[in-house]
């Protein structure tokens, strides 16, 4: 479909977060994924859970690396390790995430991705799921690029709650894009 402009016309989100143990996405592991699909309405179409199984030992260094982040956040330190004896490996997982995106999104056209800071999470899928990425449309929706322009142009900030779980964060990315977008209209 194309719109009056020419362009692809794409109905429906991606919303995509990844934890991970660190962000660089050469030396870091993913801990978990999560996706949600949604109308331009950010109504829920379906969703996506899935825990990586990492090599305990690399994945305890890696923490140890980011400690300044994992000894502020002990709780959500032991629910990764305890979660990752559960896991699935990253294979599986993209594998998982492509049949979620060919069962939501008409394969003829590229999967609208967004998030907040999804560049941060789009260069670990380009590094750890290249079959994944190929999936992906080169424009992103990226919900703190909205926060930027709100915060410093207009004094306006939304508190989002930080719990570090992606399935979670998708849900705050989304009520704070529609925050922004709220204040658009008043």
């Amino acid at each position: 479909m194309v719109n009056k402009a020419g362009n692809l016309k794409l109905d429906k989100i991606l919303w995509i977060d990844l934890e991970m143990t660190g962000l660089s996405e050469d030396k870091d592991l993913i801990l978990e994924v999560a996706a949600i699909v949604t109308d331009w309405n950010f109504k829920e179409l379906d969703t996506y859970e899935g825990a990586i199984k990492n090599n305990p030992i690399l994945l305890n260094k890696r923490m140890k690396a980011n400690s300044d982040f994992w000894d502020k956040n002990l709780e959500n330190k032991k629910s990764f390790l305890d979660q990752n004896k559960s896991g699935k490996s990253l294979s599986v997982i993209e594998s998982e995430i492509i049949n979620f995106i060919d069962k939501n999104f008409d394969s003829k056209k590229p999967v609208l991705l967004g998030g907040n800071s999804i560049h941060m999470d789009r260069r670990f899928i380009s590094k750890k799921w290249p079959k994944l990425d190929k999936k992906l449309f080169y424009r992103m929706l990226d919900v703190s690029a909205w926060k930027v322009v709100f915060e410093y142009k207009y004094n306006k900030q939304f508190t989002k709650p930080n719990n570090h779980r992606a399935l979670d964060d998708i849900r705050g990315s989304i009520a704070e894009l529609q925050y922004y977008l709220n204040s658009l209209k008043s």
